[in-house]
């Protein structure tokens, strides 16, 4: 059995000092949010939690779909570095990048230099440089990292996928196919219909689906709506679920879901694949992580 974690969201906190002339474009927009409710509502102790516990259930890998950051800021792109090698090493880890960590023109190339060892694929040509999509084996499982992250302007937090990667998603998801291995499409914003509001949606999420529908897949992994969804879209051998967390650091009591990460228990061979979600998180204010629920996927 091969146990696949999956935690999107950290926004990770506190914002480090910020200079005027850094809030003079989109981000003066995100800091007044992050001092008017954000910095309240995404806690540093829920994620600490989170990551203890998701480390005690020891997966074999970790899908990280985005959103590391908050704003763009230099100093965060750094400190996301710093706490995905504190989280674990680049082997054990997978990360796509979320609308966040494309707050601003420039800070997605930023953020893909410093986070690179996590977001390369196992044959990637050019060591160093971040591609999309890439591909890692890791046993019975491909993971397959697509980009959604692009910047947009005020009061949007759209997703755009490449139209020239969707080739190579399709070629990807082929020959892992071929190879008896369990696919798992990582992406940032949901590519099913009407999954977020207009301004947050996934802009051509119907190319990426036609891609599944006709290369097929086994699993599609997304975060930034902050809520927990299980939608299936249509794939070549059959549906496709498209499995959407709640953000790791959401304190409980808010709006949104609490803090939650899921675990996928993944044995079986090609055509006869099985698949357990158990969702893991807080429950309410002053709960210990717990599991919340199983589910049968497949």
């Amino acid at each position: 059995m091969f146990v696949l974690a999956h935690l999107s969201d950290p926004h990770l906190g506190p914002l480090p000092r910020i200079r005027a002339r850094q809030l003079a474009s989109k981000r003066m927009l995100g800091y007044m949010n992050w001092r008017r409710g954000r910095m309240h509502a995404l806690a540093g102790p829920v994620l600490a939690g989170i990551i203890e516990d998701l480390i005690a259930h020891r997966p074999d890998h970790i899908a990280v779909t985005g959103d590391l950051v908050n704003i763009g800021l230099p100093g965060e792109i750094v400190a996301a570095r710093e706490w995905l090698e504190a989280f674990g090493s680049p082997h054990d880890i997978s990360v796509v990048p979320g609308n966040h960590d494309a707050y601003v023109a420039g800070v997605l190339r930023k953020a893909l230099a410093a986070w690179a060892p996590y977001l390369i694929g196992d044959t990637h040509a050019h060591p160093g440089t971040v591609r999309f999509p890439y591909l890692r084996r890791r046993g019975p499982v491909a993971l397959i990292g697509m980009s959604s992250a692009r910047a947009s302007a005020p009061f949007m937090a759209t997703g755009h996928v490449d139209s020239a990667t969707l080739p190579l998603l399709r070629d990807e998801l082929v020959r892992a196919g071929q190879e008896g291995l369990f696919r798992v499409v990582m992406i940032h914003h949901p590519p099913t219909p009407n999954a977020a509001p207009w301004h947050k949606r996934l802009v051509g999420s119907g190319r990426v689906r036609a891609v599944i529908r006709e290369a097929g897949a086994e699993l599609v992994l997304h975060g930034h709506t902050h809520r927990d969804s299980l939608v299936e879209i249509e794939g070549r051998d059959g549906p496709v679920p498209v499995i959407g967390v709640p953000s790791a650091s959401n304190a409980p009591g808010g709006e949104k879901p609490a803090g939650r990460y899921n675990l996928f228990a993944i044995e079986g061979e090609p055509g006869a694949w099985r698949c357990t979600m158990t969702e893991r998180g807080y429950t309410g204010p002053g709960s210990n992580v717990g599991t919340i629920r199983e589910r049968k996927l497949r």
